[in-house]
């Protein structure tokens, strides 16, 4: 589990690798990341975008940016949370993603909430000790 709270808002995520999806043989890894948004603070806020920055082991990198979150832009009071599971195909077996949220308060004020990166891996990534 990954974890990291900016302005008192927390970001956990968990990943697994989901091998009845991946072709392994034809380049095609994918994993699930469960993600938790909790709200530590005492303001409400509302998530309105994400932001995503993926590598795969090659150097290949990917920006995904959108509104929302699984099709929602979660309001959350003091003390509520918000869980969804996502996923993410790669062509390598390995894999880092980090991203941000950006949220605003109920003044409207707009900040940015940090994803902690995180590890994509598989079975299938030949791992070498220096």
């Amino acid at each position: 589990m990954y974890s990291e709270i900016t302005r008192e808002i927390e970001i956990s995520v968990d990943t697994r690798y989901i091998d009845d999806q991946s072709e392994p043989d034809d380049s095609h890894f994918v994993w699930a990341y469960h993600v938790r948004i909790e709200n530590k603070g005492e303001e409400t806020v509302q998530l309105i975008s994400r932001h995503w920055h993926i590598t795969e082991s090659s150097g290949r990198v990917h920006e995904v940016r959108g509104e929302g979150v699984v099709g929602e832009q979660p309001v959350l009071e003091p003390g509520d949370a918000f869980e969804y599971t996502s996923g993410t195909p790669l062509t390598t077996p390995s894999g880092v993603m980090v991203g941000s949220y950006k949220m605003v308060n109920d003044e409207g004020k707009e900040f940015t909430v940090s994803i902690p990166a995180f590890s994509l891996d598989s079975p299938h990534e030949i791992s070498l000790v220096n």
